[in-house]
């Protein structure tokens, strides 16, 4: 092993080392099953906004948006930022402090699909058992892809088989998750949206200096057709500029609808400790997603003036290109013991990026089997300790499944993931928005949407 892949994997031990301590000192404050699944509503304005953000973005911040930007130019990638910036602001504007106030009032509801029974008075708890039945369905594949992430990463940085890399990610997920509950990952996620800032802004400065300074970047990005424009895009197929239809554009914008559903980024407005802090909340989660989009898109620019100055390859496929700031690491490694720190810390903010959205997913389809379905559906008792028990196995049992599918880096599990986003926002954003906004909704109107 080569002294940069010491001083690598030294900074990322440190790392999931601190994400588990984390979940031990955490630990202490779990009293029931209230406390595991939303803290006790005792989150800060800082770690609620941060943990929310850090949730949403996951890998396709460091990974995704960068690799889209570097192979087409700033349609794409651009216009879907608008879109989860406008969603994120939304979000926060108009659901955060209704849905932090009346599930407080609709029996103190820990989980959203014990709030839809709530607030309709259901009291059979059907609502509230085919939400939980749709958060594990869309979450248990969408938590085996940040495991395959996790994996495919120390994978391809150290050269180990894929499954090992793989069980291992998830076992430090699970560990943190299962010991700390809520409060655990919202922490952890605050924490990582923090390396996460500090990997882009490296990045940043980094891939400017070895692609040649910003007016070689901004020449070799002017050099392709259509490349910096929003109405245009860079066909790198055919090489050649290519309109960008207002029906992308729509679409592209309409990601940020699905905000108003997601079950993950919805706990945090429930959980604040006070409802006027979400003032606070919203003001630093809108500036950080706008603040880190923004630099994502550049990075994936840089990179492809990095490419032309052959300090990195070229390429020419998106999986390729989603790459682009694991290989700025790998440069930054070359340099020296405390630069080879500094790319250990970059890399480990790709893996935060995944390990925010896992941690979250996972103990939200926790919560619907053990807390929706087992407790408030079936009517089984369980004292306090049970309950806290139960909660933890839950998480251990969806997560074994979710490694299970996981397991054959191709398969079929990615396509599914592409749909959750859409899933949930089509299931639970209309009935979200209309259970806080409109009272004449009822309990057969919300089991038909």
């Amino acid at each position: 092993m080569t002294t940069a892949h010491l001083c690598i994997t030294l900074a990322i031990i440190v790392y999931l080392g601190c994400m588990l301590y984390v979940g031990y000192r955490c630990s202490k404050n779990n009293n029931d099953s209230a406390d595991f699944y939303l803290g006790g509503r005792k989150l800060g304005p800082l770690v609620t906004a941060m943990s929310a953000e850090a949730s949403d973005m996951s890998s396709w911040l460091l990974m995704g948006l960068p690799g889209l930007a570097y192979l087409t130019g700033v349609a794409d990638a651009g216009w879907t930022a608008i879109g989860l910036a406008i969603g994120t602001y939304l979000n926060w504007r108009i659901v955060a402090k209704r849905i932090r106030r009346y599930t407080l009032v609709a029996g103190n509801s820990i989980t959203l699909p014990s709030f839809f029974s709530n607030r309709y008075r259901d009291q059979r708890k059907i609502l509230q058992s085919i939400g939980a039945i749709f958060i594990v369905i869309f979450f248990i594949p969408y938590t085996a892809s940040g495991f395959a992430a996790c994996g495919k990463l120390f994978s391809s940085l150290f050269g180990v088989n894929y499954v090992a890399a793989m069980i291992i990610s998830a076992i430090v997920i699970v560990g943190y998750t299962a010991l700390g509950g809520f409060l655990a990952a919202s922490t952890t996620d605050f924490i990582q949206s923090i390396i996460m800032s500090v990997a882009l802004i490296i990045v940043f400065i980094f891939g400017i200096n070895i692609a040649g300074g910003i007016p070689a970047v901004v020449e070799n990005a002017q050099s392709l057709p259509g490349y910096l424009t929003m109405m245009t895009t860079y066909d790198p197929v055919a090489g050649v500029e290519q309109p960008y239809p207002i029906i992308n554009i729509i679409s592209m914008i309409a990601w940020g609808l699905g905000y108003f559903g997601m079950p993950h980024i919805l706990l945090r407005f429930m959980a604040i400790e006070e409802e006027k802090k979400l003032v606070l909340s919203r003001r630093i989660a809108t500036v950080w997603v706008l603040i880190s989009m923004c630099v994502a898109i550049l990075i994936g620019i840089i990179g492809y003036g990095a490419s032309v100055a052959g300090s990195i390859p070229m390429f020419t496929t998106s999986s390729q290109s989603e790459t682009v700031i694991i290989q700025f690491a790998h440069l930054l490694g070359q340099n020296g013991f405390l630069l080879s720190l500094v790319a250990g810390v970059v890399l480990a903010g790709i893996l935060a990026c995944t390990m925010s959205t896992a941690d979250s997913q996972l103990l939200t389809a926790a919560s619907g089997v053990s807390q929706n379905l087992l407790q408030d559906f079936l009517k089984i008792k369980m004292s306090t300790a049970a309950s806290m028990n139960a909660a933890r196995l839950t998480v251990m049992g969806i997560a074994i499944v979710a490694v299970f599918l996981a397991w054959n880096p191709d398969s079929s599990v990615f396509t599914i993931v592409s749909f959750a986003w859409a899933g949930f926002g089509a299931s639970f954003g209309p009935l979200v928005l209309f259970a806080l906004f409109w009272r004449r909704t009822n309990m057969q109107g919300a089991l038909a949407g």
